[in-house]
């Protein structure tokens, strides 16, 4: 890393206008005294919520020159090495010298390619005056990384891309209680997010330009999150393993039936590799793998995961007809927002099915698309009866789309999806 170029880039910043930013559901904390991690997808809006914290502190009275804002894929950077990390204070203070003896708040972006970088920080939240926070977009940033360097000094906190309700705030739609045309609109806008997800800059794109963002996108993720990251050698192995996990969420993942089928397509590939290939898709946040619930962790390990994709909008970049399973994609919605703020999620199934449910017994839910059939009311029915039959405390919840007359008293537990996912 170049110290001129390094220089530039801190006086570039200092001097720039913040770029807009709207309120998210997710506030970062400011003056806990620990370093602030962010964990997500690539585009989910991690920046932008530096950006955001980086307004209220100034809104607080905080001088601009004692904010460093330094993305690590800035070409002027690179290349960028753990021990060079202590020209970042050192060139502000030559820059700003009023900044010595000043705390200095550092927002470090995509950090995780800086090989090191978590001891330096470390150090420095030792012996420094400064506030750190963090992004990346490997899960390990969470689980490896923060906690293992920082040993309970770090808060971590996962972004997803938008969830229903904050395109809704994006676009300044209301929920207007009892009201049938308003209703009729919030079913509408769940159809177009189930469409096109909730990237940020996907909801707020011209409605042409979506394809093509999300083509953009989905060659990004693969070829910056997991080619490179992890060197992958089977590439086209990789892509085809990707496509057929975005074209498959809400389904079972059988690893055996996997390699059947890729050795039947031709692929030269072993059990082993399509597991490690697997942990590559969940560590760029590209996919959940959601275990089936049982007490035997033994049990657990031998049955299917349910995967579940990032971003139900990315399933258009795979599929030639992103608008069929749309019941998947709503499965996997609902997922998506539960997962936000709790993680021991499973599946369970026994003759039938249940889609979604806690490790503590305390709720489950199952979605389906329509109801206005007799024999998805039956089935629903079962699967209702399935989970109060193993967690007899639990709250249950279905959750559907498309109305049926009178369901709420065959069903009790039956809440309209739009309901569910602006409450």
């Amino acid at each position: 890393m170049n110290s001129d170029s390094l220089k530039y880039v801190l006086r570039q910043f200092v001097e720039r206008t913040l770029p807009a930013s709207r309120p998210r559901e997710l506030v970062l904390p400011m003056g806990t005294g620990k370093v602030i991690g962010l964990a997500g997808v690539r585009r989910s809006g991690k920046t932008f919520l530096f950006f955001d914290t980086i307004r209220r502190l100034t809104e607080q009275g905080v001088d601009r020159r004692c904010i460093v804002y330094l993305n690590f894929e800035d070409d002027r950077l690179n290349p960028i090495y753990a021990d060079e990390l202590d020209l970042v204070l050192r060139c502000l203070r030559e820059l700003y010298p009023e900044t010595v003896n000043q705390q200095v708040f550092l927002f470090l972006d995509e950090v995780q390619n800086v090989s090191g970088w978590e001891r330096w920080v470390r150090r420095i939240q030792d012996t420094e005056a400064v506030e750190v926070y963090v992004t990346g977009s490997s899960s390990q940033l969470l689980t490896r990384d923060l906690a293992t360097a920082l040993r309970g000094r770090s808060i971590t906190l996962e972004v997803f891309p938008l969830s229903f309700r904050e395109v809704l705030s994006f676009r300044g739609i209301e929920v207007i209680p009892h009201s049938a045309d308003n209703e009729s609109l919030l079913r509408r806008e769940l159809e177009e997010y189930l469409a096109w997800g909730g990237f940020p800059e996907i909801v707020l794109a011209d409605a042409t330009l979506r394809p093509l963002i999300l083509e953009e996108y989905a060659s990004l993720l693969f070829y910056r999150d997991v080619v490179e990251r992890y060197g992958v050698r089977n590439e086209k192995l990789m892509r085809e393993l990707l496509r057929h996990a975005f074209r498959n969420t809400a389904g079972l993942v059988n690893v055996s039936k996997l390699y059947r089928d890729f050795r039947s397509l031709g692929f030269s590939v072993s059990k082993n590799t399509l597991f490690e290939y697997l942990g590559y898709l969940e560590d760029a946040f590209l996919v959940f793998l959601v275990p089936r619930q049982e007490q035997s962790l033994r049990k657990q390990a031998h049955n299917p995961r349910k995967l579940h994709v990032i971003d139900p909008g990315l399933v258009a970049a795979f599929k030639a007809n992103p608008g069929r399973d749309v019941g998947h994609k709503l499965e996997t919605a609902v997922y998506l927002e539960i997962r936000r703020t709790r993680k021991d999620l499973f599946y369970y199934t026994n003759g039938s099915e249940v889609d979604l449910c806690d490790g503590e017994g305390e709720m489950f839910i199952n979605t389906c698309w329509s109801l206005a059939a007799a024999e998805a009311r039956r089935r629903e029915s079962r699967a209702m009866a399935l989970g109060y039959d193993r967690w007899p405390q639990a709250q249950g919840r279905l959750l559907f789309h498309e109305y049926a007359p009178g369901i709420e008293q065959e069903i009790p537990e039956a809440v309209p999806a739009w309901r569910f996912l602006t409450e």
